[in-house]
């Protein structure tokens, strides 16, 4: 509308109109131009594309540096894993070298030396380099992580000083051959590696120095530290979950899969490239087991394993504790090896070395002579306490792995049931004891080799009860392979309280065929276990002081009734706009160990 020279108002032509030349219906241009300059300015003066860019650019960003995360994780883990296949294969070579001597006794003397001597080289120089490089480096990693997802800030572990400390170390301690494990430690290499990442990305955007930001990339390194230990990436992002978060954001939830993703993928590729054994890309420890490899009737056995690693788990979680008290409290400890801390794992490499020297009592333990390796037996398909495999025992074992376990370099034939619980009973004391010595080192594998070979004694010994299998008008036999795989995931779940164990099993074996055995075994095992103790991390966290609030039992309906009035000092010692300089002081000198105090409005009404 537009008022006319008359005074009279007259309507313009509007968006849309039909104009009187042309004789058809034709757009006002001055009125689209006017509207798109306009929308024009105030996109770009309100910023809506500016915004949308700079998401886009976040996402993007977010989404390479996860990958870097992922990606640079499994490097790592592929070289430390060459250079620990290398120290440890060395050290069977130093021992074939010095059985040369041509005489029985010198034989076994220079053998046992050079088994002792490598063992102690590795563990001396772990243990050196940390104390003087990064004492931070020292045990698993994952309680620390833990508290640090709380909030809680712990100086120097997460700095550059820490992961040469933490990987050089660990790469000593796994090399000499002693009973700990990679994953604890590796969560922590790979957190670390993330906060570098994210100083590294602040200097460029400064949201990457936010410790919510922070928190994001250390929930994702959690999971990738797991994810390139055993390639691993759904149980990874599981049993980060798991383990070291209270409460997790669902938004953190794709960048740990994305990470996890990536870093297991091209793990799996190094392998098969670097490795000429490994033809494709396979599991870490693949299983060939037949579709019906148990039957109904034998779920009481795996709930019997679930049970007994139940058990198993809450005294390996005693027993690790009171080592650890022991060497706190004990006088003659006090004084023997905190006055010389390098004495210690001298001793304890001396311990592990001669017990596992494979022409001593280790003939018993040793089998293939690494620790880790044993898994490749245990989950073996096929039974060892029948003869060796032919046309007359179809589900015998080959001869060699028969050999090594039950007639290492002749020094047999041993009893299979025999050989078995001796590896358990010894490794369950030796894996509690080595998680003491100060290196980097992890609970989580050696607690699964040692639940695998539970497991397969006690199919062994179903095996032998049952020759021709359980299920009416079958001859499906009983697989003790199977039994193996469930004991593994049963103990390692008890230890740590977490029911992810089961995905982490599956995704390490390569099959879902047992996954009923597998989470009835694990549920109970962590019911159990739970009950008893806390888990292993907790137990770390309470030994070593750290800041730490634990878990509410939802069960104990007495805990929530506890108001603040319940445990706040009283009476309450506060400060208002009037108080003054002396009550100020006077406060301070009275009360010397609090260090914040509620500020009111007025004094008489004592609101915030």
């Amino acid at each position: 509308m537009t008022q006319g020279r008359n005074g009279r108002t007259r309507r313009g032509p509007g968006l849309g109109e039909l104009s009187s030349r042309g004789g058809g219906p034709v757009v006002n241009r001055r009125f689209v131009l006017r509207k798109t300059v306009f929308a024009l300015k105030v996109v770009f003066k309100g910023g809506y594309l500016t915004q949308t860019w700079h998401q886009i650019r976040m996402l993007l960003t977010d989404w390479l540096f996860l990958a870097l995360l992922g990606i640079g994780m499994a490097l790592c883990s592929m070289l430390m894993d060459s250079i620990i296949d290398y120290l440890q294969t060395f050290q069977l070579v130093l021992m074939n070298w010095a059985s040369h001597t041509g005489n029985v006794f010198l034989d076994y003397l220079c053998t046992y030396l050079a088994w002792l001597g490598y063992t102690e080289f590795l563990v001396i120089c772990s243990a050196m380099f940390v104390h003087y490089v990064a004492p931070q480096a020292i045990g698993s990693g994952i309680p620390e992580m833990k508290t640090i997802l709380r909030g809680v800030i712990l100086k120097d572990y997460l700095t550059c000083r820490t992961l040469i400390s933490k990987m050089v170390g660990l790469t000593f301690a796994l090399g000499s051959g002693i009973p700990i494990g990679k994953m604890g430690p590796f969560v922590h290499v790979a957190s670390i590696v993330a906060n570098l990442i994210s100083n590294f990305a602040a200097n460029f955007d400064g949201v990457y120095g936010n410790e919510c930001r922070k928190s994001e990339m250390f929930a994702a390194a959690c999971a990738v530290g797991v994810a390139c230990t055993f390639s691993a990436p759904v149980g990874g992002v599981l049993f980060s979950i798991e383990v070291t978060t209270m409460y997790f954001s669902v938004r953190n939830y794709w960048r740990g899969f994305f990470a996890a993703v990536c870093g297991a993928t091209v793990f799996r590729l190094l392998r098969v490239f670097l490795n000429d054994s490994e033809v494709t890309v396979v599991a870490f420890y693949q299983t060939h087991f037949p579709k019906d490899a148990f039957v109904p009737e034998e779920l009481p056995f795996f709930a019997l394993i679930g049970l007994i690693c139940g058990f198993m788990g809450a005294g390996f979680i005693i027993l690790y504790r009171s080592l650890v008290m022991f060497l706190r409290r004990n006088s003659f400890a006090k004084r023997f090896f905190q006055r010389n801390w390098i004495t210690y794992p001298i001793v304890v490499a001396f311990i592990v070395a001669t017990i596992t020297y494979p022409r001593g009592y280790g003939r018993f333990l040793t089998g293939r002579f690494k620790f880790t390796r044993t898994l490749l037996d245990f989950f073996s398909n096929c039974t060892w306490s029948v003869p060796v495999r032919s046309l007359d025992s179809p589900h015998g074992c080959g001869p060699d792995l028969l050999s090594s376990w039950t007639n290492h370099e002749g020094y047999g034939p041993y009893n299979v049931y025999l050989v078995i619980s001796l590896f358990m009973l010894t490794f369950f004391f030796l894996s509690a004891l080595c998680n003491t010595i100060p290196v980097p080192c992890g609970m989580f594998m050696p607690v699964f080799v040692v639940g695998a070979a539970l497991g397969r004694l006690v199919g062994e010994i179903i095996a032998s009860i049952f020759p021709d299998g359980m299920g009416e008008g079958t001859d499906q036999p009983i697989f003790p392979g199977v039994y193996s795989v469930v004991g593994a995931a049963a103990l390692s779940g008890s230890v740590t309280h977490a029911l992810s164990v089961a995905v982490i099993v599956f995704e390490l074996t390569g099959q879902l065929i047992y996954i009923l055995p597998v989470m009835i075994a694990v549920i109970i095992a962590n019911a159990i276990s739970t009950y008893l103790q806390p888990s292993i991390y907790d137990s770390i966290i309470k030994i070593k002081h750290l800041p730490y609030l634990p878990d509410i039992p939802p069960t104990n309906s007495a805990i929530h009734m506890f108001c603040a009035e319940n445990i706040m000092v009283a009476p309450v010692r506060y400060l208002s706009k009037q108080t003054t300089y002396d009550e100020i002081r006077e406060i301070l000198v009275d009360m010397p160990k609090l260090r914040s105090f509620p500020v009111v409005d007025d004094p008489s009404e004592l609101k915030l």
